[in-house]
């Protein structure tokens, strides 16, 4: 008679996280104590110390699994615009997010009134929106890429509260803020893109005349 398999246990990480998902989504964030959510996880505190010491580490491990759920997936095409990949990659985000919904509107909330832990997120954001920008095949590294993180760290805020109150079944007010937002800002993922141009004859042909002329499109 062959012996039953035991079940295996999620690792400490993902039973942390999904409590932290599971509890935030029931409650304010503020209320919610690590000694809750190592209860919730069925983890000991002093397994989850090393791993994940705070709240904020909690949430950048979150962050850092919707990465890798974006990542997981094919690549836009090459000969897509700078414009469309970006977009492409950013609503599978928010796709992968899409379960979450409630939890992140209930720490967003509180965040919101806590500056000090806003800026403990930004770290993390960043570092995700660089990985987006790699999805999307656009460079990350270097002062232009700097300015590009922090671009798309701004779109993706500012799309996040409209993707929180968006009821629409295929989300088509969040597709909407987006493609708008990032046509607003071509530029940056446009432009940098391709690097500054020389300065030449012609007045205005030089990188700093188009600026004035307003956003190109792209593709």
């Amino acid at each position: 008679m062959a012996t039953p398999k035991k079940k295996q246990k999620p690792d400490p990480e993902t039973a942390a996280v999904d409590a932290t998902l599971k509890l935030a989504a029931e409650r304010r964030w503020r209320e919610i104590g690590l000694a809750e959510i190592a209860e919730e996880a069925g983890v000991p505190l002093a397994e989850l110390h090393p791993r994940l010491g705070s709240k904020q580490a909690l949430l950048d491990a979150f962050m850092r699994r919707i990465d890798a759920a974006v990542l997981a997936e094919e690549a836009p095409g090459a000969e897509e615009s700078a414009r469309d990949r970006l977009f492409d990659v950013l609503m599978r985000r928010f796709d992968a997010l899409q379960p979450h919904r409630l939890a992140i509107g209930n720490i967003l909330d509180d965040q919101l009134r806590s500056p000090g832990e806003s800026l403990c997120s930004l770290a993390q954001l960043g570092r995700s929106m660089g990985w987006m920008l790699a999805a999307a095949g656009i460079p990350a590294e270097g002062l232009r890429g700097v300015l590009r993180v922090k671009g798309l760290s701004a779109i993706w805020l500012s799309c996040l509260r409209v993707f929180l109150r968006d009821d629409s079944a295929d989300l088509s007010k969040t597709m909407a803020a987006l493609d708008g937002a990032l046509r607003r800002v071509e530029w940056l993922v446009g432009r940098l893109e391709r690097g500054p141009r020389r300065r030449g004859g012609g007045g205005g042909t030089g990188e700093t005349g188009e600026a004035a002329a307003g956003p190109a499109t792209e593709g």
